[in-house]
């Protein structure tokens, strides 16, 4: 919070589109999202009118003992794009929350099939699952989890198929291989006690937008089959084409036994996350025995208006063609980033899909915060990653906004130090 005493807070008084406004009326570029959220721009017209429609209908009701037309329809429709294979939702209200589910329900699915001691996790170097303390138990980002270590349960890290990694002459698919291997290795040695490998597909957001080769998911599927191990995928952030598919996991043509859902879920309107699991594992929660249903609640589970404000996002992705727009979006802000991949002080520029990032040379400890400064006196809105830049802009971009996203970023590695 000191911080704040030396770099303002951003007044926001409303939005549209891409654009964030103060209360003076200067305008900002929300090149990021608003945290990875907001899929089809502020003030979206489609989602708001659905939300507004709700409203008139019931605001909340619990969802024990009691169900829902949103929360029904939104489960079926979410089934649908998992063709049928995670058939099963369960509601919760963000990210970390979703993950705690998952990490609980794998445990207590072992535990009731037997096998208790299939009770610890794995999870990539330089993951990020969220703060709460399960969560935060397979993140492993020093920044968010040293204070918390003394409060933590034990897991397990295997390296990184980030290809930033890679020997000269190594491709990002090969480097993937080679990291399975290690991956490999741990379930060997310890998968009679693994309940599950959680992972981020495709790119790990929080430690600096680290991609990876689709290579790496098929090889940890496989594994995860061969030693018992549940497979949870963290698409938090790269679900719902973030990634240039609807899901991550798509591009690996996979399946996981746990997918996590949030942030651009409801199109960055209200909070809402889902767990989606497959038939075999709910049928293990399915007996008369209480001790053996997943006992788990939140008592805004399956808010109505939060519902309806995801039926809205799903239908603006069924009626636009938002994954082959997102493809020619992706191409033209990856040209007008040309400038920015050959600068003297880039490293590493890439791109997956609806996601670019790259590192600064030289960047200090302060750097971030200095260039989220600057850049807001641009009118774009940044928040890099320690030396690490990246953009996540709202699917609504546009090709002026494209181009001065991409020209004023250059002019920003010329100023800040």
């Amino acid at each position: 919070m000191k911080h704040h005493e030396a770099i303002p807070l951003l007044p926001v008084a409303r939005g549209e589109g891409c654009w964030l406004y103060d209360f003076e009326g200067r305008r900002f570029l929300d090149a990021i999202s608003s945290w990875w959220v907001n899929l089809f721009g502020h003030c979206n017209p489609r989602i708001g009118a659905a939300i507004a429609e709700q409203l008139g209908r019931i605001e909340h009701v619990l969802l024990a003992g009691c169900t829902h037309e949103p929360a029904v329809a939104l489960a079926e429709r979410l089934a649908r794009t998992t063709m049928g294979r995670l058939g099963h939702c369960f509601y919760a209200s963000d990210g970390a929350c979703a993950v705690e589910i998952a990490l609980k329900m794998s445990f207590h699915y072992w535990r009731n099939a037997g096998r208790p001691r299939k009770r610890r996790f794995v999870s990539l170097e330089g993951s990020y699952h969220g703060e709460t303390l399960g969560a935060l138990a397979v993140t492993d980002v020093a920044l968010f989890r040293d204070t918390y270590a003394p409060l933590l349960m034990a897991g397990s890290r295997v390296a990184s198929p980030d290809w930033r990694g890679a020997q000269p002459g190594e491709s990002a698919a090969d480097y993937a291989v080679r990291r399975a291997l290690d991956l490999a290795a741990h379930l060997e040695a310890h998968g009679e006690e693994t309940a599950a490998l959680i992972v981020e597909p495709l790119v790990q957001g929080a430690t600096g937008m680290a991609m990876y080769d689709a290579e790496y998911l098929r090889r940890a599927r496989a594994l995860c089959d061969r030693h018992e191990v549940h497979l949870i995928a963290d698409e938090i952030m790269t679900g719902f084409g973030r990634t240039g598919t609807f899901y991550a996991h798509e591009q690996a043509g996979i399946t996981p036994d746990f997918l996590t859902l949030s942030k651009g879920l409801t199109g960055g309107y209200l909070p809402l996350s889902v767990v989606m699991t497959r038939d075999a594992i709910h049928e293990a929660f399915h007996d008369d025995a209480v001790t053996r249903a997943f006992l788990h609640s939140h008592s805004y589970t399956g808010n109505p208006l939060a519902c309806r404000a995801a039926l809205a996002t799903l239908d603006i992705f069924d009626e636009d063609a938002v994954i082959a727009g997102n493809r020619a979006r992706s191409a033209r802000l990856t040209a007008a980033a040309a400038p920015l991949a050959t600068h003297a002080r880039v490293r590493n520029f890439r791109n997956t899909g609806m996601i670019w990032a790259f590192e600064v040379a030289g960047a200090g400890e302060s750097y971030a915060r200095e260039f989220a400064a600057r850049a807001l006196a641009r009118e774009l809105l940044l928040r890099p990653l320690g030396g690490t830049v990246y953009f996540m802009p709202p699917y609504a971009i546009g090709e002026e906004e494209t181009d001065l996203l991409a020209r004023r970023t250059v002019e920003l590695l010329d100023e800040v130090p």
